[in-house]
């Protein structure tokens, strides 16, 4: 799991690539249910299985955050604990990828905000903490330290956020610099700012070039609301306030071709920012780390067949 978080591992190997490019689609499901305040497992479960049994092309689970056991720390456990190894288990039953939400996560005395990424076999293959718990509100949870991004192999590379993460374009930008081309972002977003959430959502996708699947639950628990952004920043769907299964087939291939020809043939967001030379007095240096993922996209340059006269 260390290689997956380490903010140098951006790259992807040709043959990677080559397979990236030959994926058409890759079918993700958020659930967006009506969860009480704690003790959700069991339902997550039976949700969870009826996804499966109706929508069988699902390869991954998405539900909102802290879905399993609500927004109450006393409901923390050690990573690796019962409730993790119940779906691990129920992962590699239904054979299928699983983003839980996330869950509160006791590290010692240390509580964080922890999303498990499970695979179809039942394996934790990354861990990720929220690097910006809502504070002073989300009180008594400990930022994480590090952006994470895994790899499914052959289909791409993953990014996770959580929540409040959206308000920071930093954490979006580290992942997509990581070589992510979707990122999934469970929220638990209760309050009247949740229609600035789905234009971030939008935001998001577009900066990183990349899809934002974006899952939160439904009342009482949370407003639902739910969306899925393309690379280009287009709202592939978004639901409404009541429970909802948010389907769809994530087209990986067509987040390169964005990327290396520019959302709508002209912006090329990704190369413009590796190429700057700009001293971003916030990160106090001069341009952007090389990354090996942003390297391979290309010169920056036209499109093959069009010319450079349209300007902006």
């Amino acid at each position: 799991m260390a290689a997956c978080r380490s903010p140098r591992g951006g790259g992807q190997s040709p043959a990677t690539r080559a397979k990236i490019r030959q994926v058409k689609r890759f079918g993700v499901c958020g659930l967006q249910l009506a969860l009480e305040a704690n003790d959700n497992l069991g339902r997550i479960e039976e949700e969870a299985r009826k996804v499966k049994a109706t929508y069988p092309w699902i390869d991954m689970l998405i539900f909102g955050e802290l879905a399993v056991h609500g927004v109450e720390t006393r409901f923390a456990e050690p990573a690796g604990g019962p409730t993790e190894q119940h779906l691990q288990r129920l992962a590699s039953e239904l054979a299928v990828w699983m983003v839980p939400g996330s869950m509160f996560e006791l590290d010692g005395k240390t509580i964080y905000n922890t999303t498990p990424i499970i695979d179809p076999t039942g394996q934790v293959v990354a861990r990720y903490r929220k690097l910006f718990p809502w504070h002073p509100w989300e009180a008594g949870v400990t930022p994480g330290a590090e952006p994470v991004v895994w790899e499914i192999p052959g289909v791409g590379r993953f990014g996770i956020s959580i929540c409040y993460d959206s308000w920071f374009p930093e954490t979006t930008r580290a992942m997509a610099w990581m070589g992510a081309e979707a990122i999934i972002h469970p929220t638990a977003t209760s309050t009247v700012d949740r229609h600035v959430e789905l234009v971030l959502a939008q935001a998001n996708a577009a900066l990183g070039q990349c899809y934002w699947v974006e899952v939160n639950s439904s009342a009482p628990l949370a407003v639902g609301r739910s969306i899925v952004a393309g690379p280009e920043g287009e709202v592939v769907h978004q639901a409404e306030s009541g429970p909802e299964l948010v389907t769809s087939q994530l087209d990986l291939a067509r987040v390169r071709d964005v990327r290396e020809n520019g959302a709508f043939g002209l912006n090329q967001v990704l190369k413009s920012l590796r190429d700057s030379e700009v001293a971003f007095p916030q990160f106090g240096g001069a341009g952007i780390a090389e990354s090996p993922t942003w390297r391979s996209l290309g010169p920056l340059q036209p499109p093959h067949g069009m010319d450079a006269r349209t300007s902006e």
